[in-house]
């Protein structure tokens, strides 16, 4: 009995990781999809997400029936309470790159980004998608290092996104107001996409010290203060 317990918690960090996985190709496919303005890739990210849903609800399932059959302490309680709002971050994140392929969709046969932003938003979709592969290695390898890394990569993330707000406001600004909204709109869904992404991340870090990640990174008083 308590094999198959153990074998159910392991199966519950694989869905996680397989949702991870599913998540960070979503978004990349979705970014291609805008750019390029390629309607079928865009569609077929966004009928994907169910998948993603359907693993989410799959797994909160059998996270309660282990609560409720199990009754887990200590460290297994922890994981059980932290897969439940990891998969929580990531059916959200999910849900973001659906929204940028929607985007592509809403403006099909036109892009959604002009095309002195293209790089930006190319590079924004790239770094979501390198964070999101990195929190999935965190779930599989349970290293705290490399999960708080991810906050630091994350810095990087919210440059491009003020990077995003000073073609807003340049008064050279030339391409509409409906365009300023698609951008904004965009920006925001990378922005809360790497920000699961951390939050992931930082549950791991919950999840193997009992701590959490904020409280591990504050900075150690100098000595004399």
């Amino acid at each position: 009995m308590r094999d198959a317990y153990h074998e159910e918690l392991d199966s519950i960090g694989e869905s996680l990781v397989e949702m991870a996985r599913l998540v960070g190709s979503a978004i990349g496919r979705a970014t291609t999809s805008m750019l390029d303005a390629d309607l079928k890739l865009a569609e077929s990210v966004i009928a994907a997400d169910r998948k993603i849903d359907d693993l989410q609800h799959d797994l909160e399932a059998r996270a309660i029936a282990l609560l409720a059959r199990q009754q887990p302490v200590a460290t297994d309680l922890r994981i059980v309470v932290t897969s439940l709002r990891m998969s929580a971050d990531l059916e959200r994140a999910g849900d973001l790159a659906q929204h940028v392929a929607k985007l592509a969709r809403l403006r099909f046969p036109d892009r959604a980004v002009p095309q002195d932003l293209h790089a930006t938003i190319l590079e924004m979709g790239q770094l979501a998608q390198r964070l999101m592969a990195k929190a999935a290695q965190v779930i599989i390898t349970k290293d705290v290092d490399l999960a708080l890394q991810l906050e630091q990569d994350d810095d990087a993330m919210d440059l491009l996104h003020r990077t995003l707000f000073q073609h807003l406001m340049d008064d050279r600004w030339k391409h509409g107001i409906e365009t300023a909204v698609d951008v904004t709109l965009l920006g925001r869904y990378y922005e809360r996409f790497a920000d699961h992404a951390v939050s992931v991340a930082k549950r791991v870090v919950y999840l193997v010290t009992g701590e959490h990640a904020d409280d591990l990174q504050q900075p150690t008083p100098a000595e004399g203060d």
